[in-house]
């Protein structure tokens, strides 16, 4: 379990949420009120205060790469450094994305193209398959799905509920109340002061 009590920053909080091993947590709220860097206060990427435990251990015991790699942030425009594709999932079985492509309507080909040269919709699917690749226990999702069509958002729904069916948890921001109603067992309303259960 994720559990988290009085995490504040100097723009909001305190936040307390219990992630249950294998669940999916939705949060929503409107534009600017802290959703994606609560997000990043779970994931140690910004300063704050307050408590985080992943099974009962505090995040403070983990040497931060060692918790950013368990508990994973995954921005609303993720990052790349290298030209092509195939580049951002060494380490990973390549086996394993090469056939999760298709369950995101992506071709094989795409691995070896130029990151420059693709849809903002593909890198965010691409995206997703590098932060899985990882094998995370928590996934923290920053609007996901926010440049792909609805089959496509559907398309990675769909891959992201067989992972939690897998024992994956995830917190997902959404601006889409149906989408939250979909995705997750449990849904959150984000105000400056805190989450409020819906």
């Amino acid at each position: 379990m994720l559990s988290i009590r009085g995490l504040r920053s100097a723009h909001g909080g305190p936040f307390d949420l219990d992630l249950p091993r294998g669940e999916c947590a939705s949060i929503v709220g409107p534009s600017g009120v802290g959703k994606s860097l609560f997000l990043r206060l779970v994931a140690d990427l910004d300063p704050g205060t307050g408590s985080v435990t992943l099974d009962g251990r505090s995040r403070d015991a983990w040497p931060p790469m060692a918790w950013r790699g368990r508990v994973i942030y995954q921005a609303a425009e993720p990052a790349w450094w290298q030209p092509t594709v195939r580049p951002h999932f060494a380490g990973a079985s390549i086996e394993a994305v090469e056939a999760a492509l298709p369950l995101l309507n992506l071709p094989a080909s795409i691995l070896d193209a130029e990151v420059a040269r693709l849809s903002t919709g593909e890198r965010q699917r691409l995206a997703l398959l590098r932060s899985l690749s990882r094998e995370p226990v928590v996934l923290l999702l920053d609007e996901p799905t926010a440049a792909l069509d609805g089959a496509s958002a559907l398309a990675m729904e769909a891959l992201l509920q067989a992972r939690v069916s897998d024992g994956l948890s995830i917190l997902w921001v959404t601006h889409s109340t149906e989408q939250a109603s979909r995705v997750s067992q449990t849904r959150y309303a984000m105000t400056r002061e805190g989450l409020q259960a819906l």
